[in-house]
């Protein structure tokens, strides 16, 4: 009886290594220190900015995906690298490389996340970048969004604003340089629905007497007419002080008031509730834009290793493009082939639940109205195919 019982023995050892070797190997890159995580910003919970670390919505996607996992016989093992420099961040993504692992996931500034992608030969997911030119002219072939982009969200509350036709515009823009570029994406979406922006001013915080007409909301907005102010305001912290502070009583979108952004915790169809709760169990926060991102990513981990549990890596790469996921917003999800962006809705929030989405009802679009969000593919600017 003991040759049998050696034999079964030595078939799970086998088994177990075979299963051992077919794990899909993910390396998860963040910023060390990472200074949108600290901890006054996190307690005033800017709309649209992370509420926390992005492992915590991978973990959740992971622990949600474990049934289908063992079932089809995959697995996946996910490890973590922090980067305090964009050299370090390069480092990071070759030491995983050479590691074995089959995809990165980036929660990266943008010229980081370009330079993670240049080094490696691996598919990127990048969870944590809204900079259109990843997906533009800095496009990799093998750099994948899940994130909305800024052109997106612009686009989304631009068809609101079509919408209610509210197209008489104020735009308020910060000091930054972060600021003038998303300024010059809303303009473009504006342009693209046909709305007019009447006035365009400058705002900046500051305590010197004489600079206090580029602080004050009341200066700010006064001696013109408007239907809706857009703020851009990529710190957050003026934007949350302009609503209800405006010389003509009228709605606020942008960075504060009317918010476009992937995910919110409020959100109460397609099953959205019961995923909030699951990761607000697990990680003792509400569920951001970030986070949906970062469970997003654990999803497209379990579909690749579900469907081709054997691997190798070269057959998780050449799936990952054509791969679909269940986002709970109510439509499945796919991958563009021009950008590699992720096609999904968009929930406009005035931070206390989900007043609508995007695509607005009667945007109308040839094949996919989620293709009106963001850069179609006759404006691509990327030349790289997938």
């Amino acid at each position: 009886m003991r040759v049998p019982l050696l034999l079964a023995a030595s078939l799970a050892s086998c088994l177990a290594t075979l299963a051992q070797a077919a794990a899909l190997k993910a390396t998860l890159i963040t910023p060390q220190d990472d200074a949108r995580l600290e901890r006054s910003r996190l307690e005033r919970a800017y709309l649209g900015h992370p509420g926390g670390p992005p492992a915590d919505g991978l973990q959740v996607a992971l622990e949600e995906g474990r049934f289908e996992l063992d079932a089809a016989g995959g697995s996946v093992t996910l490890a973590t690298a922090d980067a305090g420099t964009l050299e370090a961040a390069r480092a990071a993504a070759l030491s995983a490389e050479k590691a074995g692992a089959a995809l990165l996931l980036t929660d990266l500034p943008a010229d980081w996340t370009l330079a993670v992608a240049d080094a490696v030969k691996l598919p990127v997911l990048n969870i944590g970048a809204a900079a259109d030119s990843l997906r533009q002219q800095d496009c990799r072939p093998r750099l994948f969004h899940l994130l909305p982009s800024e052109r997106m969200r612009a686009d989304a509350l631009a068809q609101t604003l079509v919408s209610r036709k509210w197209s008489k515009l104020l735009l308020l823009t910060g000091p930054s340089a972060a600021d003038q570029l998303r300024a010059a994406t809303a303009q473009a979406s504006i342009k693209r629905y046909g709305l007019q922006v009447v006035a365009s001013r400058p705002f900046k915080l500051s305590a010197d007497p004489r600079e206090r007409e580029l602080a004050n909301p009341l200066l700010l907005t006064a001696g013109v007419q408007y239907d809706a102010i857009w703020v851009v305001d990529s710190d957050g912290e003026f934007a949350r002080s302009l609503p209800y502070r405006t010389v003509l009583p009228r709605p606020v979108v942008g960075d504060a008031g009317l918010v476009a952004v992937a995910w919110h915790a409020q959100f109460e169809r397609f099953g959205a509730p019961q995923v909030s709760r699951r990761f607000a169990k697990a990680a003792k926060r509400p569920m951001t834009a970030h986070d949906w991102a970062a469970w997003v990513g654990g999803k497209l981990l379990v579909a690749l290793a579900t469907a081709l549990p054997k691997g190798p890596n070269t057959a998780w790469a050449q799936a990952l493009p054509k791969t679909t996921v269940d986002g709970s917003k109510g439509t499945t999800l796919s991958l563009r082939s021009w950008d590699g962006q992720l096609r999904q809705p968009l929930l406009l929030t005035d931070g206390q639940g989900v007043i609508s989405q995007a695509p607005v009802d009667g945007i109308l679009h040839p094949s996919n109205a989620l293709d009106t969000l963001g850069a179609d593919a006759p404006e691509k600017l990327c030349k790289t195919a997938r």
